[in-house]
């Protein structure tokens, strides 16, 4: 028995060093565990810079349905986008998911609403009322500002204290030059099965209140770490490689994103 099983480690080692087997290794891992992104508009200034190169967890929200590198062929016609389901995106995740009204576009925005949520902007502000009701927004998110409107209590700015990337533009100002839906949205309440998400960067972010939620079908994972930064003057950024979304909220670092941000954003107007 022992040497049927060292027999098959050896072949499958040997398959694993031919070209077949390294393709296929190649893309089980792209497929089903981790592929490579480019982070390329600033959407999600402060949290995820332009630059940032980082590996996607794709088994974080179920099995997406796999397609043809660079091509984006779904290699599985027919599903709804995934092969196998998984756990949903929680509220204030990083999700990377394809666009909706093209789906061979990847997006990376985070999750500010579930299915049955209701939201509305106003002056810029997000406001959030939970499908689980006040009882549950008053336990779960204690510390923030709760305004009731219409007999419910919304959360003033949801997510701003666990991510403090999260910010407006003074500069992006409410005189009729700029889309309605950046100073005032709804409100509306999130379809069953779909998530809504924002950009970071709330004031250059071109998100859900412009297309929409997006549906299950076609989210892909989550930021896992940045194996690598750069940015526009092609430097390096050392202090972001290795670090997890998490880590990117650090104190030190996050405060080097916001000076980065406003050295270079000074004269930028548009929507990502």
């Amino acid at each position: 028995m022992k040497k049927k099983i060292l027999n098959a480690a050896h072949g499958a080692y040997r398959f694993s060093n031919t070209w077949t087997g390294t393709i296929i290794i190649v893309l089980f891992v792209i497929f089903f565990i981790a592929q490579a992104f480019r982070i390329p508009s600033g959407s999600m200034k402060d949290s995820l810079l332009v630059g940032d190169h980082l590996f996607a967890k794709k088994f974080a929200y179920g099995i997406s349905t796999p397609h043809l590198p660079f091509l984006e062929i779904p290699l599985i016609p027919g599903t709804d986008g995934h092969i196998v389901d998984g756990d949903e995106p929680q509220r204030g995740d990083i999700v990377i998911f394809r666009y909706p009204n093209n789906t061979q576009l990847h997006y990376v925005k985070r999750c500010v609403a579930l299915p049955g949520d209701e939201l509305f902007v106003m002056d810029k502000v997000l406001y959030l009322h939970p499908r689980e009701g006040d009882e549950y927004a008053k336990k779960a998110f204690a510390g923030y500002e709760l305004v009731e409107v219409q007999g419910k209590l919304w959360v003033r700015n949801p997510y701003a204290k666990e991510h403090p990337g999260i910010h407006n533009d003074d500069k992006i100002v409410d005189n009729g030059l700029y889309p309605r839906e950046l100073f005032d949205f709804g409100p509306v309440q999130v379809p069953e099965g779909e998530f809504f998400m924002m950009g970071d960067n709330r004031d250059h972010s071109n998100d859900s209140r412009f297309w929409g939620a997006v549906p299950y079908g076609l989210i892909e994972g989550t930021p896992w770490f940045v194996y690598f930064s750069i940015d526009d003057n092609y430097e390096v950024r050392w202090d972001r490689i290795g670090k997890t979304p998490s880590d990117l909220e650090q104190k030190e670092v996050l405060e080097r994103a916001v000076s980065e941000r406003i050295r270079e954003d000074a004269d930028d107007y548009e929507l990502y």
